[in-house]
């Protein structure tokens, strides 16, 4: 476990109760098991998404680039947007 052994285990949790009091323990235990929780629920249902097809729309164009093209527009299509947009 980390190269953690029993001594280190028992400093850490000592530490952790004087810092935080016998009180506060099962809360933060309580609070880290329930982000736990919904973190792995929110993953499942991305994934879960993700194989029925349901993914949102991508910023990524769908089209193929045609064979050694770089970019989705010819270079000189894309000088001529860029004049025209300065004028």
């Amino acid at each position: 476990m980390l190269g953690l052994r029993l001594p280190e285990i028992l400093i850490i949790l000592v530490v952790v109760l004087l810092v935080f009091g016998a009180k506060k323990i099962p809360e933060l235990g309580d609070a880290l098991g329930k982000g736990i929780r919904a973190f792995k629920k929110a993953s499942d249902k991305a994934f879960d998404q993700d194989d029925s097809g349901e993914k949102a729309s991508s910023t990524h164009q769908d089209r193929q680039l045609p064979h050694g093209s770089a970019t989705a527009t010819p270079p000189s299509a894309a000088t001529a947007d860029k004049a025209e947009k300065k004028v």
